[in-house]
């Protein structure tokens, strides 16, 4: 098993609301899990944010505190709500009101992979459901808070900076034609996690580097977001999705040549989003 449920990395001295976390670049997969799993060690992995967390990883250089997850995605989703159990894959659930993540395989435990590609050959129990939760959802989740109430705490605001990749099939059709694919995509479920003024800033950080940056199409943000974006409270969250094709050979699922000179761009990038919190605070009227 992964020996803790995270990764902190902090800064000497904290100079920032901002807070960085990568829910999805965990690797450490436990060899039971990967005896009980239909597919092999590659294919299984076609979910895991690779290397983001190595990219985003000069975050406490700027002041900011980086959150990671040790356990797979495709072991469990820390982008999910923890009671979001398919009844397809564990023993003992109901089946409530349609979730669409949990009707495809995208629970908290997924049943399957990209693509739909099926992860286990049976079912699991509600027990080792439940243990997954306390061991690693629960830790993960607590310590994010901690931090973001560190923030809010010591700056009057807290801007989480929650970091993705995303396939480059994805990105097919879209925007108008002739427009180009989007390098980046910024999740705020639709203003509704993060202030405007907020999301301009992040959306310029990405700009002044260079990179194409499309909002909320087609990656929204998910249970990370909606659970910690309070724009009203001064609390704002942001899902950055980053196409995978920039660093990294997606078949292989190994760097790319480009991978330091896009690691050193994304340097900028941090820096900037870090001097977003930085500014003082200004209250967003509650809608």
């Amino acid at each position: 098993m992964p020996t803790s449920p995270y990764h902190l990395l902090l800064p000497e001295a904290r100079s920032t609301s901002v807070v960085f976390a990568s829910p999805h670049s965990g690797r450490d997969y436990p060899a039971s899990f990967l005896r009980r799993a239909v597919l092999d060690a590659q294919e299984i992995r076609s979910s895991e944010d690779a290397f983001v967390d190595l990219l985003f990883a000069s975050a406490p250089l700027h002041g900011a505190p980086f959150l990671t997850a040790t356990a797979p995605r495709a072991f469990l989703d820390l982008n999910r709500g923890p009671d979001e159990f398919d009844p397809a894959l564990i023993e003992g659930v109901r089946r409530n009101i349609h979730n669409p993540r949990v009707a495809s395989g995208l629970g908290v435990i997924p049943r399957v992979v990209a693509n739909g590609r099926q992860i286990y050959r049976g079912k699991l129990t509600l027990v080792e459901a439940h243990q997954r939760i306390i061991q690693y959802w629960r830790p993960y989740h607590d310590r994010l808070q901690m931090l973001i109430d560190q923030s809010i705490n010591d700056f009057g605001q807290a801007v989480l900076i929650d970091c993705h990749s995303m396939p480059h099939e994805a990105l097919e059709n879209m925007g108008p034609p002739g427009a180009g694919r989007p390098d980046v995509v910024l999740g705020d479920r639709f203003g509704a996690t993060a202030s405007g003024a907020v999301m301009d800033q992040v959306e310029a950080a990405f700009i002044a580097a260079g990179l194409k940056v499309a909002r909320n199409m087609p990656f929204a943000g998910a249970y990370i977001t909606q659970h910690y974006g309070r724009p009203s409270r001064n609390q704002h969250a942001i899902q950055v999705e980053i196409d995978r094709a920039l660093y990294m050979h997606e078949t292989t699922l190994t760097p790319s040549a480009g991978f330091d000179a896009f690691r050193d761009l994304l340097d900028g990038v941090i820096a900037a989003l870090a001097n977003i919190g930085r500014v003082p605070a200004v209250r967003v009227a509650a809608e």
